[in-house]
């Protein structure tokens, strides 16, 4: 259920009260520097987005609504989060994967935060529809199984164009190859493992890894808050509910901009796969006014995020993310296809990047050290027809009566083999990385 705004911003301050382990030093009465409604100042926008900034902004209702998700967390993954102070960082994801493999039961001594953490999962709302996110993640297969794994690295490097949101991950040590691949590693194996059948129900494998990430995400604000010379004035609260929406309903937003282009609504299947990334971020801890059902609401909810989130790109933080992301090696598989199936993924990554982040401009890409070579464009040239090629004879097959469980058979098994190049993924984060990170204000 929806909320109002006062109650929204009453329970964004009540954090400071809850949970003074983390939030204890926020001001919750002052919006951070990264927000903001002034229209002299450049925001991050999609350039076909920012003529409608105007309009945006002048929705007070929805601009005080992004203004509190800017300041909110979760509430019961960071509660619980908040007790490795006292527990440590093992015990808690040990206990967490207990009880999503075996159920609360199991877990000797469960301490009241990892109960209302499972119970929140395993609660499914009333504005969920499962019979449509099942439809959702069969049609969700086909891209899963034949596209994502091609683009999944140039889709992350989308959510490190903007200095106030990348930088949690900068000061979580994923400046580095290693951690920058292992999460991407992650992320692909969720995203992808979610599209499965059953795979987000209560026992199901992507539920699980549901929970993980958002102890991940939990810990890195009880690390960054604890550890680091973390400036809220500057940025806000790490990780808010604000910006976990992009990543995860980026595909339902997509359909919304088609749907409006052509001045319709959702098609039955666009609405299934809409209620499916619903769902997937509900898992996630992203509440339901982040979340809309209808094209113009799905579109003004986004758009208006980034109307307010101040345009900033720090070289030393977004650009060694994305360099750092993009060399990284994201599959644990390194067997022969693999190595020979990378420098095509790079180089099909990179003109995504360029193509859906950077206005198309190659010479942006090039100054944060990213050029696009020719070597690329013929490479990512012949993974799209590739890509092209799997996809059409499914997407036809699938609609026609006859052989769509075979295809969607079919699909399932691509995406169990994809996953088993991603196999071993942790969800954990390191928090001696936070200690001695500084940040700079402005």
């Amino acid at each position: 259920m929806t909320i109002t705004t006062p109650e929204l911003h009453r329970r964004t301050s009540a954090q400071k009260i809850d949970l003074p382990q983390i939030y204890g030093s926020i001001d919750f009465d002052t919006l951070p520097f990264r927000f903001t409604t002034d229209l002299d100042v450049p925001a991050q926008m999609r350039p076909e987005l920012e003529s409608m900034r105007a309009r945006l902004l002048a929705n007070e209702e929805l601009v005080a609504r992004i203004a509190g998700y800017t300041m909110l967390g979760d509430r019961y993954g960071d509660a619980y989060a908040a007790l490795m102070g006292e527990r440590g960082f093992k015990p808690l994801v040990d206990m967490l994967v207990q009880a999503c493999d075996h159920g609360l039961a199991s877990v000797e001594d469960a301490p009241q935060e990892l109960v209302d953490l499972i119970h929140d999962m395993e609660h499914v709302p009333a504005w969920i529809d499962l019979g449509l996110v099942r439809r959702g993640a069969e049609l969700d297969r086909l891209e899963s199984a034949f596209i994502l794994p091609f683009v999944i690295r140039g889709a992350l490097l989308g959510t490190f164009m903007n200095t106030y949101a990348a930088l949690p991950m900068a000061i979580t040590g994923a400046l580095s190859e290693r951690t920058a691949g292992k999460r991407a590693n992650e992320t692909a194996a969720f995203f992808i493992s979610s599209v499965l059948p059953g795979a987000l129900e209560r026992d199901g494998a992507a539920f699980r890894s549901a929970a993980m990430v958002r102890l991940m995400h939990s810990m890195v604000r009880f690390n960054i808050m604890k550890r680091s010379k973390w400036d809220s004035s500057v940025y806000g609260v790490p990780i808010p509910q604000a910006d976990q929406m992009p990543a995860g309903f980026m595909p339902a937003f997509l359909l919304a901009v088609k749907a409006l282009q052509e001045e319709r609504p959702f098609t039955e299947d666009e609405r299934a796969r809409v209620e499916f990334s619903r769902y997937r971020c509900y898992l996630l801890g992203v509440p339901e006014d982040l979340l809309p059902t209808e094209p113009r609401a799905i579109l003004e909810t986004m758009a208006t995020r980034s109307a307010t989130l101040r345009q900033d790109f720090d070289d030393d933080t977004c650009g060694r993310l994305v360099r750092a992301t993009m060399s990284a090696e994201i599959e644990r598989d390194q067997s022969r296809m693999t190595r020979f199936r990378t420098p095509f993924e790079r180089s099909a990554s990179k003109i995504f990047l360029v193509k859906n982040y950077l206005d198309g401009e190659e010479a942006r890409a090039e100054a944060m050290g990213v050029p696009i070579t020719r070597a690329d464009r013929l490479r990512a040239a012949v993974t799209f027809g590739y890509i092209a090629a799997r996809v059409i004879p499914f997407g036809w097959a699938r609609r026609v009566p006859g052989l769509r469980v075979l295809a969607d058979r079919q699909m399932v098994r691509t995406v169990e083999k994809v996953l088993r190049r991603y196999s071993g993924a942790e969800f954990e984060t390191d928090a001696s990385s936070y200690a001695h990170h500084g940040t700079k204000a402005g």
